[in-house]
């Protein structure tokens, strides 16, 4: 299966950014057929069959990089995440999961819309299994526990149901932060007759960047910038209620910004 050089980018962005373990783990769900084809095919039915913003490769690939930079920043800050904090795991075992979880984490899409984060939980466990037998080889609890904590992130990413892991908590923020004006792009081409939902596609095509940077009086600041302030729905109603009840909002700032207007604070 072929893989576009936008989706090709963004994996050796994330490749870049790894070692040992996620390393391992992200060279091997990108090399994944049954991985690669979900994760299309996922897309084929949000974007064709239900006219929404691409929920495929390049989306679930920017989730786990988003997600991995707040990893980061918030390792740099001296912050455990739960597996260090209950002694069960390592920084390590907690990043495989999040890399996991994220790059999967819409593959439920590839049956419409409504509890495709649970579905997605069932379509990725074969895929899941696979790549943690080779990464924990006979260590069955480890691979037990980061397992879990995997479905969790696919399962919470929505913020329909409550998460309890810093760890799953970064998958919901970082598919969040995917709002930028590419992801709607392939939407507009395909159609400009308008329909309920519309808000969506037209708020994220006013957003011009989202920044993930280390932040000022929090650890992560989060900067959303746009064109119009259509986009403010994008923070409004898809970001901010993914933070509210997060693991991870007391290390978020968060902004949105128009373009020659003053910068607003959310958090």
């Amino acid at each position: 299966m072929r893989k576009s050089p936008k989706e090709i980018e963004v994996e050796n962005e994330i490749l870049a950014m790894l070692s040992g373990k996620p390393a391992i783990a992200a060279s091997l769900i990108f090399n994944d057929e049954e991985a690669q084809a979900l994760r299309n095919y996922a897309n084929t039915v949000s974007i064709k069959r239900l006219g929404y913003n691409d929920h495929g490769p390049v989306h679930m690939s920017k989730t786990a990089l988003n997600a991995l930079i707040m990893f980061d920043i918030l390792s740099k800050g001296g912050i455990k995440f739960n597996l260090e904090e209950e002694k069960i795991g390592t920084a390590e075992d907690s990043k495989v999961a999040v890399l996991i979880s994220s790059l999967l984490h819409d593959v439920g899409m590839s049956v419409g819309r409504e509890n495709h984060e649970l579905l997605g939980a069932v379509f990725a466990t074969p895929i899941i299994e696979r790549t943690l037998t080779r990464i924990y080889d006979k260590d069955i609890e480890k691979k037990t526990i980061v397992h879990s904590l995997i479905v969790e992130g696919i399962a919470g990413h929505m913020a329909t149901q409550d998460i309890h892991s810093l760890e799953a908590g970064l998958v919901s923020i970082g598919d969040g932060c995917d709002m930028e004006k590419g992801r709607a792009r392939i939407i507009f081409l395909l159609s400009r007759t308008p329909k309920v939902g519309d808000i969506h596609k037209y708020s994220a095509n006013s957003i011009e960047k989202v920044e993930i940077i280390e932040g000022e009086e929090k650890l992560i600041r989060i900067i959303v910038e746009m064109t119009e302030s259509v986009g403010f729905f994008q923070i409004e109603e898809v970001l901010f209620p993914k933070i509210l009840a997060n693991p991870a909002k007391p290390y978020i700032e968060l902004y949105g910004k128009v373009t020659g207007e003053e910068m607003r604070r959310y958090l």
